[in-house]
């Protein structure tokens, strides 16, 4: 099947594993945040809005994670490019919304190749890009073993 292109995509068990995962972090650091997961595609794959979390936080989980995917780059690292006079201001308006502060974090195969990404929003960015972080470690833990 020369010249087909062939996509690998997050399994709905390891989405589940990303968002236990930060879950987790999030509980203990006595936070409450909600969790989004896409697929390879940036669909939502699975999602969790911890009881309490900000329901305006739900939307920003999901862009982070489909700007994490559409870039394939974290939202931290594509923030400051996104800022006036920087190259890619007014970037947050394509798409249908992104979001480009961080939080947003690809999930990508020991290969590189990227299968999904994770957006994570209810707190200080800095509070979201480590409950994202302890989503990522997860996942890559379990394609590790």
């Amino acid at each position: 099947m020369d010249g087909i292109a062939r996509t690998a995509d997050i399994t709905l068990e390891l989405a589940q594993t990303v968002i236990d995962a930060s879950l987790q972090h999030a509980t203990e650091s006595d936070l409450l945040m909600n969790v989004a997961v896409v697929d390879a595609g940036s669909n939502l794959k699975a999602f969790a809005r911890m009881d309490g979390a900000w329901l305006g936080s739900i939307d920003v989980a999901w862009k982070k994670a489909r700007t994490a995917r559409y870039f394939d780059m974290e939202t931290a690292t594509l923030s400051p490019m996104a800022q006036p006079g920087e190259s890619l201001y007014h970037i947050e308006f394509s798409n249908d919304g992104l979001i480009t502060f961080p939080g947003g974090i690809p999930l990508q195969l020991d290969d590189g190749v990227v299968v999904g990404a994770i957006g994570v929003s209810g707190s200080t960015v800095d509070n979201d890009q480590a409950v994202a972080a302890a989503g990522v470690r997860a996942f890559q833990e379990a394609i590790a073993s």
